[in-house]
């Protein structure tokens, strides 16, 4: 739950004419992702209020490793054959960012997203959502200025300050307007450039889009806890102060500090705004979920 801005890009390898589609893999599987710059970076104090107590589910699984196959359980090119001529990997940021453009305008692909290195970003993003950590430095999103707001001070619990959920109705209401049709089409167009950056990884026998539909089935697993919920600062011996204590805290119910970097975030946002994300994860993996797609009735 802390920011973890000093991880590392590559995770630990498991063992054994528009592109909206972007922002729809970012969003969905990470609505999360960019939102959790705005939640925890301002701190702050109100009076605070007894909460009620809230009874968290049993922790979901983390999605499983997903199996070296022959071939994709979800392949793309149901949905739309890849484009003839993409630019390289490592030269594609100059298209992305011109196409994103075009679709979003200027000002909000800058309010909103990182450019540089996109695709990996979002490879990584997504991957690291069912795990545990997350790496906030790899997200394919602006910080944004606001932080942490918590009912108390000190190092004692408290709980997170209803207002924090506000943070996110912007993030929110950019991602709802983004086109999912068009938006997968062009995902499938662009789908090279993301297989190759999730092989980068460590993957090479494994398919990003199958990830990124066992990692939407994950989020959705997220649970949906009532009320005001108990943080606490996360202990660290150290001498050097603490110049940014609003990235320490963490969940006081083991069960909810036990989930993944994608489920705490989608928790953090409050039961609303969980609600509309969640709508929005299930809207992409009906699209994505080519499986489903091509099965014909009664098979």
């Amino acid at each position: 739950m802390p920011d973890q801005e000093t991880a590392e890009f590559r995770p630990v390898p498991e063992r054994t004419s528009s592109t909206p589609w972007v922002f729809a893999a970012v969003l969905a599987c990470a609505v999360a992702a960019g939102a959790a710059w705005w939640f925890w970076l301002r701190p702050g104090q109100q009076p605070p209020a007894p909460p009620p107590v809230v009874v968290a589910p049993s922790a979901p699984a983390a999605p499983p490793p997903m199996p070296e196959a022959s071939g994709p359980q979800n392949p793309v090119d149901a949905l739309a054959p890849a484009d003839a001529a993409l630019p390289a990997l490592a030269a594609s940021d100059k298209r992305v960012t011109e196409l994103l453009a075009e679709l979003l305008g200027r000002d909000k692909l800058t309010a909103f997203l990182l450019t540089d290195g996109f695709v990996r970003r979002v490879v990584a993003t997504v991957d690291n959502l069912g795990r545990a950590q997350a790496p906030s430095r790899m997200w394919p999103v602006q910080p944004m200025p606001q932080r942490f707001v918590v009912n108390g001070e000190g190092d004692a619990p408290t709980t997170m300050a209803a207002t924090n959920s506000a943070r996110y109705s912007a993030f929110l209401t950019f991602a709802e307007a983004v086109p999912l049709e068009p938006a997968v089409a062009l995902y499938a167009r662009l789908y090279p450039l993301f297989q190759q950056a999730y092989e980068e990884l460590g993957y090479p026998k494994r398919y990003f889009n199958d990830r990124l539909v066992a990692v939407l089935d994950h989020l959705l697993l997220a649970p949906e806890p009532q009320g005001l919920l108990r943080v606490k600062l996360t202990p660290v011996n150290t001498d050097v102060p603490n110049l940014r204590p609003w990235v320490r805290y963490e969940f006081v119910d083991p069960t909810l500090e036990s989930l993944s970097s994608g489920q705490k975030i989608l928790v953090r946002m409050g039961p609303a705004n969980e609600a509309r994300a969640k709508a929005l994860i299930r809207d992409l993996r009906k699209r994505v979920a080519t499986s489903e797609i091509s099965r014909k009735p009664g098979q």
